[in-house]
């Protein structure tokens, strides 16, 4: 049996990416949230590692802002421009959303931004009527996951609390 090779990619805050080419996917979470798009008809794979929930400014969400990335909102709409562009549509896409801790204590009044991250992807995503199949979300750990491009399949370790031996 011959096995594709897959390139390797290590996504940073705020970037995305889209593609059609078998690719390994990495990236490693606290309060950030990362979103996978996966369309098993082509097998399109698209993942954002997004920063804040949303922003203040409009323009920022243009498509030649290059901070669009690091916002969930944007960021999540944008991957869903570029697969649309690709002839993806949204009712073939898997979702899947994993991040969003709250790994420092504070305030127990207000939300992290993780939840907020959290909350932020779910409500685009059911806004955008995509259907999300696999959530990790919340707590105090991070994460590390890796993204499958060309199989929607994500891998998942939850990291040591800070602090822990």
């Amino acid at each position: 049996m011959i096995q594709q090779v897959r390139s390797l990619l290590f996504l940073k805050p705020g970037q995305m990416m889209v593609s059609s080419v078998p690719t390994l996917v990495t990236t490693v979470l606290g309060s950030c949230v990362a979103v996978t798009l996966f369309c098993p008809r082509n097998q399109f794979g698209a993942i954002c590692h997004a920063q804040l929930p949303s922003c203040d400014n409009p323009v920022d969400c243009s498509h030649e802002h290059p901070a669009r990335g690091k916002y969930v909102e944007c960021a999540i709409r944008m991957m869903l421009e570029r697969l649309n562009a690709h002839g993806v549509k949204r009712h073939e896409l898997q979702a899947k959303v994993f991040g969003g801790s709250d790994m420092f204590e504070g305030n127990l009044k207000r939300r992290g931004v993780g939840s907020q991250n959290a909350e932020m992807a779910l409500k685009v995503l059911e806004r955008e009527a995509v259907r999300v199949v696999c959530q990790d979300l919340g707590g105090e750990r991070g994460r590390k996951i890796i993204f499958h491009t060309d199989t929607g399949e994500v891998l998942l370790k939850r990291l040591g609390k800070s602090g822990d031996s």
